[in-house]
Formats: structure tokens, C-alpha cells, sequence
């Protein structure tokens, strides 16, 4: 166990974690929302620290990532845990573990290990995915700033709920995050989730402020969340907030968690809803877990910059300066240039 980051001592041996928008208070012996974190004698620990459940290396585009070093490499890595309950998760068995059956991890990995395995497969990058990385932000932390010192960029895929607290924390060593949009409407947050839908509003426009690359990912789930209006909204304040730069990826429902009786999303409720992104003004729009629709082209002129198959970049156009080559367009994102060159 280690001593957790961002929380104060109340009265009563009492504690208040400030690492999420739950800002749990926790009794002495009591555990938080997240069930990783617990109050000892009135210290709050985290019981995840080093405890993985999944490290992989990842194409960036998994995330997903697409204006974030195209083509390049990300290690991932997560604990158990979350601090909401989506019905539909499809990691349910690690997202819930500590929740439904306790910790049940068999190594504990020191944040070096991580870095040095990252750098010895050229990943470019550190991505805190799977589960929540809010709830394992002390480990989050410590891998970050090892690989911040290697040149290694650091990545959230994330369902937006933290704290400004652990924001302005992580900053200094946060590049990009891909926010996972649940909805539009707080009541399915409350009814589906467990949280709310205003924290994730502010905090991606936090992030923005803040300066981290940001893209936003919205599963499209029938009869919850697929309503023409509600993605409309979602789409405006994307574009309006937020600003058309930022990608929008709508990604198509497969049965999962709970809802394994829902029917997977029609393509055509995806491509409509592409439409409507586009009408709202925003530059980039993705379909995910579908064929095709994941190419990246000029907001402009239209031209091919980057075609992908799945998760996997087969040619890039962008020039190094990060621009159309037909038309001199500035190309939203980080690394736009630095993609694998085209094939003769």
C-alpha cells in the first residue's frame, strides 16, 4: 500500500479524497466509490500501486489517438478499478475486479520496469488505459515522470471524471488525452454510469485551456444515446467549446458488460451521425469499429493525408512541417509529420 496523493484529513479520523469528481469522504476503515482507495487510522491509501493488470504495446490509433503521433507506438498499462459502473464496459472483469471480487493481481510492477520496457520497444509513448488511470494516478504519476525524463510522451484514455486538483498535478507531464464521452445527458451518467455528465464538460475544456492534445470518443449505443438531438448537442459543443480541431470518434456498440441483450449500432446511425459532426463544424470525424471511416483527409481540400486500415497507418501524406501538401493547411495535432513515409 502507499499513501495516496490529493486528499485532506476531516474531523472524526475522517478523510476527503480529491483525486476524483465523486470527492468521496471516507470513514476510518472505509473505502472510496473507486474501491481502491481506503482510509487507515485517518491516511488514505491506494491498495493498485504497481499492480497491473494489463501492459501491452499498443498502435496510438487504439486509443484512439489519431492526431498524436500517427503510426507511433504506445505502451499501455492499467490496475483493477474505476470509479463508474458502466453497464456496457467491456473490460467489466478489470474495471470491476476490486469492486466485485477483490484484488487479484499476481506481480507487482515498479514504475522503471514500465519505462524501460517502454523504451525497449520504441514506444513513443506511455498510454494510462483500459481502466480509469484517475484511480491509479500516484502510479500514473511516478511512471509519467520517469518517462517525461527519457523523452517518452505521457497519454490518458479516460472517462473525464478527475479532479482540477489532479489536472494541474498531472499537467507538466500530460501531452494528450482521449476523453470517452458517455453521453450527452446527465441522467443516463446518473441512471447507467454512477457519476455525472458536468464534471466531464468542464474537465475536457480544462484540458483544452491547459493545452493537452484532446480528442473525444463517443460509443453510440441504440435506444441510450444514439438520438439525433442529444448527439447534435454533443457535436455543437464539441465544435463550440472545445473547437473544431478536436477529433470526434463515434464508435459502433457491440453487447457487453450488462447489456449484452442491446443490438449492435446500425452503420447507418454512425454515418449519420458523422453528418451531423460535420454540420456542427468540426474538421475531423471517425468511425470506430466499423470498416472504413477512419481516414484522416483536409479539412480544406479535401486531400488524403493519412489512410489507416483498423488500427494500423498504411500511408501518410502530411508534410514534416505538419501541413496539406496540396494546399499548405495547417494539419491539427501533435507529431502530424512524423507518420511512416508513403511507399514509393
Amino acid at each position: 500500500m502507499k499513501e495516496a496523493m490529493l486528499y485532506r484529513a476531516l474531523d472524526d479520523g475522517r478523510v476527503e479524497c480529491q483525486l476524483c469528481a465523486h470527492r468521496c469522504v471516507i470513514r476510518d476503515g472505509q473505502w472510496g466509490i473507486c474501491r481502491v482507495r481506503q482510509n487507515r487510522g485517518g491516511t488514505l491509501y491506494t491498495v493498485v500501486y504497481g499492480q497491473t493488470i494489463a501492459r501491452h504495446v499498443d498502435p496510438v490509433e487504439k486509443k484512439p489517438l489519431f492526431h498524436f503521433f500517427p503510426g507511433s507506438r504506445a505502451y499501455s498499462v492499467a490496475t483493477p478499478g474505476c470509479n463508474f459502473r458502466c453497464q456496457w464496459c467491456q473490460n467489466w472483469d478489470i474495471s470491476q475486479m476490486p469492486r466485485q471480487q477483490g484484488l487479484a493481481v499476481s506481480r507487482n510492477v515498479a514504475p522503471a520496469e514500465i519505462v524501460e520496457d517502454a523504451l525497449r520497444t520504441s514506444c513513443q509513448s506511455i498510454a494510462y488505459t483500459y481502466t480509469e488511470p484517475t484511480i491509479f494516478f500516484e502510479y500514473a504519476h511516478d511512471i509519467a515522470e520517469m518517462a517525461d525524463a527519457q523523452g517518452i510522451h505521457n497519454v490518458i484514455v479516460t472517462n473525464g471524471y478527475m479532479t482540477r486538483e489532479m489536472l494541474e498535478n498531472f499537467r507538466p507531464r500530460l501531452d494528450a488525452a482521449n476523453v470517452d464521452l458517455k453521453s450527452f445527458r446527465d441522467e443516463t451518467y446518473r441512471k447507467y454510469v454512477g457519476g455525472r455528465l458536468k464534471p466531464v464538460l468542464e474537465n475536457m475544456k480544462l484540458m483544452k485551456d491547459m493545452g493537452v492534445w484532446l480528442e473525444v470518443t463517443m460509443l453510440v449505443i441504440p435506444g441510450l444515446n444514439d438520438d439525433q438531438n442529444e448527439l447534435r448537442e454533443a457535436a455543437e459543443f464539441i465544435a463550440h467549446e472545445l473547437g473544431p480541431q478536436v477529433p470526434w470518434h463515434i464508435s459502433r456498440f457491440h453487447p457487453a458488460g450488462q447489456m449484452n441483450d442491446t443490438p449492435i449500432t446500425p452503420r447507418s446511425t454512425l454515418e449519420f451521425a458523422r453528418e451531423i459532426g460535420r454540420e456542427a463544424g468540426l474538421r475531423y470525424v471517425y468511425l470506430g469499429n466499423v470498416l472504413a471511416g477512419e481516414d484522416t483527409h483536409c479539412h480544406e481540400c479535401g486531400r488524403l493525408l493519412v489512410r489507416r486500415s483498423g488500427m494500423s497507418v498504411l500511408e501518410q501524406y502530411v508534410s514534416p512541417e505538419g501541413r496539406c501538401p496540396s494546399c499548405g493547411t495547417a494539419v491539427a495535432g501533435v507529431g502530424m509529420g512524423s507518420c511512416p513515409a508513403p511507399p514509393p
